[in-house]
């Protein structure tokens, strides 16, 4: 897994930078600058936040890539299956990984999240979007953080927002498929 002192960008200023940077005075995040002065370890559930909690997938091609689109790929977890867009090495396609998820919408209350009657983490597809089921946490910055079965997804809030009391609630968050990227790693 990644030391304490690399994190995605998107984990400290949320720009989505979609690059690993080590917080050290080189690292420069280019809407923020330098991170090595923002870097503050968090912790989200328990976990510091800079420990992303992967979870190890099996990764199967669905639709070869494009110019300008990553290629979709199924991956079938402990929790369930989805098919999300791929931003690893092709050739790294049909192995098992360690996946950082990256989800590109935000959580609205009652418009694409809602509570679950279910206390289990829990990964399904839903036509043309993806559910996921777990606990959610909100952070400090305004953020809110989704644990499904030891990874932590980050999410953004939308409008309306999360309702008081919701901190530390199970939940099911529903996005468009083309919203959701998982990013492989070695451990």
């Amino acid at each position: 897994m990644r030391g304490a002192s690399e994190v995605r960008c998107k984990v400290l200023c949320k720009h989505r930078c979609k690059a690993l940077y080590k917080a050290d005075a080189r690292s420069v995040c280019p809407p923020r600058g330098p991170l090595k002065e923002r870097f503050v370890s968090a912790k989200v559930l328990g976990k510091p936040i800079e420990d992303d909690g992967g979870v190890l997938v099996k990764v199967e091609a669905v639709q070869p890539a494009t110019p300008s689109r990553p290629v979709a790929v199924r991956v079938h977890s402990a929790v369930g299956t989805a098919v999300v867009l791929w931003q690893g090495a092709l050739e790294a396609v049909g192995r098992e990984h360690y996946v950082e998820w990256t989800v590109d919408e935000g959580i609205a209350w009652e418009a694409n999240t809602w509570p679950s009657t279910s206390g289990a983490s829990g990964l399904r597809e839903d036509g043309d979007r993806i559910v996921f089921r777990g606990q959610l946490s909100l952070t400090e910055d305004g953020g809110a953080v989704l644990e499904l079965d030891g990874a932590l997804v980050l999410f953004d809030l939308a409008d309306p927002l999360l309702p008081e009391g919701v901190d530390g609630s199970w939940v099911e968050v529903c996005v468009a498929r083309d919203r959701v990227t998982v990013w492989p790693y070695e451990v």
